[in-house]
């Protein structure tokens, strides 16, 4: 995988605290984010997939059995 470096501005408390984590991880910040991004963009790909997989369903629709044709009238269903 072909990397970059990038400059990012974080609160100085929240470094601290982040390097805390790293060094009780045994890992480097820059590990960890890089893991945090590449989490997110994995969850993102997969929301994205999951809508893309919802719309072709509904696109396609479901067999209800009918052909088509409606059988029942909204009086009917609702008699009491």
């Amino acid at each position: 995988m072909d990397t970059q470096n990038i400059t990012l501005a974080i609160p100085k408390d929240v470094l601290h605290r982040a390097r805390q984590i790293a060094v009780a991880r045994q890992t480097s910040l820059s590990s960890m984010v890089t893991q945090a991004i590449l989490d997110l963009v994995e969850h993102e790909d997969a929301y994205q997939a999951a809508c893309d997989r919802q719309l072709a369903y509904l696109e396609r629709g479901m067999n209800l059995g009918t052909q088509g044709a409606v059988r029942w009238t909204r009086e009917a269903l609702h008699e009491r």
